[in-house]
């Protein structure tokens, strides 16, 4: 991350995990977050999403500081929010290259490559075997 990317004057993250792909927006602000044209609070009802979703904000000390719009597609709900988590932790390294050490320690900057396994044929699942009958 090099260069700042600056998208009209905010700053631009990809977060990813799963199939879950987030593109977050900062610009200072209130602290105001949409997700997908929702407030924050519609969006991730549960609040431990929510919790995850600001973590690289509460890392830095650096809630309420800024306005995050958000569109994010794919996956689940839980693997949604680590998507913004993700793209957070990135525009927040693209807006002051000091925050990446401290973001990196809080493992925010990692992107979580584990996606489900495919299943293979002859078989029920991923792993599991049909069960075996001697007779």
């Amino acid at each position: 991350m090099t260069h700042a990317k600056v998208i009209d004057g905010r700053y631009y993250g990809t977060g990813k995990r799963k199939n879950a792909i987030a593109r977050v927006f900062l610009s200072s602000g209130a602290g105001n977050v949409t997700v997908n044209g929702r407030t924050f609070d519609n969006y991730f009802p549960r609040e431990i999403l929510r919790i995850i979703a600001m973590q690289p904000f509460a890392a830095l000390g650096k809630e309420n500081q800024f306005d995050v719009e958000v569109n994010v597609r794919g996956g689940g709900v839980s693997s949604q929010a680590e998507a913004v988590r993700h793209g957070i932790a990135r525009a927040l390294v693209r807006l002051d290259e000091h925050n990446k050490p401290t973001l990196k320690r809080a493992g925010y900057l990692t992107r979580d490559a584990r996606k489900k396994e495919r299943k293979k044929p002859g078989q029920p699942g991923a792993r599991k075997k049909f069960q075996y009958s001697k007779r």
